[in-house]
């Protein structure tokens, strides 16, 4: 059989949006879906905002791309509001998370160097971890799923297991730069750290000069309920990836650093050629118009609370699918005790979407817009589905 147009490196579902209106998608023969995915923690204010559509459209009739050879208005009063709302000094756009990712590493391994320590250039990275698909951002990973056929890796980290400070610390050498970790854990099963791991981290690199990177890539922009799941835990990072919500379904990331930690990113050191475009940065500006409102942070805490309540009460009902919730926000996740791609293939077929992850987790990530109805209309939907869901035979 010939190769399909589009490569075939998805297993792409019958579902084909054409159309999205708040916390819908509609499929080209009209289907409705309860969009509880949000094109994977994207979407955060829903399809069609008309705050974020209107500035993309009034910025595309104004000003889409320029070089970075020039100064950038829209660039610069972008950054200045991350800058004052977080830990960081500065700020490097990109057009994707795992660019950021890339961002963040070299920045790292730059500090080390800056400094007349260039032997210090490996980060510990943590299992079951997701930074990405680039070689770096698997590199970083120890899930035979992201590596199998893309050896040689590269060199420059090391992984041991997800919140244990213990193996962290021992990982620590002579050629160590920082640690690189998800505060919680997104396509790895949605796992927050715990705060005493974390804070150990940050002890580590105060007390060695080390550099810590988070990447908030699925959990920033208000997914955990405060603007960056960072702020949950007591401590700042040095260097912060961020993407997904930040764009709001337009293509952005950025890499957040203090301005120790970028002492060494000096002109030449980095580039892109389309990012921080001006058509990015006005749905940046859009998104943060929006996120940025104390009472859009309290949404999002409100609705948590209210989405995993009512999750946690309608687990005794089907306690042969579903085990515990855990998250942070409107990043939940469902622990099951059957296979949680399979039921989130069938959920389609009753108009909810989810995304599956690791530790047979299903991904619940409604758009952050989401109000009390739509918490009632999911977990009945997904009561219902479960009542009539046969699970597969064992192989």
């Amino acid at each position: 059989m010939a190769i399909t147009p589009l490569m075939p490196v998805y297993p792409r579902s019958p579902v084909r949006p054409v159309r999205g209106e708040g916390v819908y998608l509609y499929g080209e023969g009209g289907e409705q879906y309860l969009d509880f995915a949000s094109g994977i923690a994207v979407n955060i204010l829903g399809h069609n905002h008309p705050h974020l559509t209107k500035a993309i459209q009034e910025q595309t009739a104004t000003l889409m791309h320029v070089s970075n050879l020039y100064g950038s208005p829209q660039g610069e009063a972008l950054a200045q509001r991350l800058v004052d709302a977080t830990f960081a000094d500065t700020v490097f756009f990109t057009n994707s998370g795992v660019e950021a990712i890339e961002c963040a590493i070299k920045t790292a391994r730059r500090y080390h160097h800056h400094h007349g320590r260039p032997e210090k250039n490996v980060l510990i990275s943590f299992r079951n971890a997701f930074h990405g698909r680039s070689m770096a951002a698997i590199s970083a990973t120890d899930q035979p799923k992201m590596i199998e056929g893309f050896a040689p890796l590269l060199p420059g980290f090391t992984v041991v297991e997800f919140d244990n400070l213990e193996a962290a610390e021992a990982a620590v050498d002579e050629n160590t730069a920082g640690f690189l970790v998800e505060p919680v854990q997104g396509e790895g099963g949605i796992r927050p750290a715990s705060r005493e791991f974390l804070q150990g981290l940050r002890r580590i690199c105060d007390a060695q000069d080390l550099m810590l990177i988070f990447d908030e890539i699925q959990c920033g922009v208000a997914r955990s309920g405060t603007f960056f799941a960072y702020e949950q835990f007591g401590i700042e990072p040095d260097i912060m990836t961020i993407a997904k919500g930040i764009g709001g379904g337009f293509p952005l990331g950025a890499c957040l650093a203090s301005e120790k930690a970028a002492a060494g990113m000096v002109i030449g050191t980095h580039g892109s050629t389309y990012g921080g475009n001006p058509l990015a940065m006005a749905a940046g500006q859009a998104v943060l118009d929006v996120v940025l409102q104390p009472e859009f942070l309290d949404h999002v805490q409100r609705m948590g609370d209210r989405l995993r309540g009512a999750l946690e009460q309608m687990i005794p009902n089907h306690d042969h699918l579903f085990e515990s919730v855990r998250g942070l926000g409107l990043m939940l996740g469902v622990k099951m005790k059957t296979d949680s791609r399979a039921f989130v293939t069938y959920l389609r077929d009753h108009g909810l979407l989810t995304v599956a992850g690791g530790d047979n987790v299903m991904r619940v990530l409604p758009p952050l817009t989401i109000e009390e109805q739509h918490v009632t209309e999911f977990v009945e939907k997904l009561s219902e589905a479960a009542r009539h869901y046969e699970v597969p035979a064992a192989a």
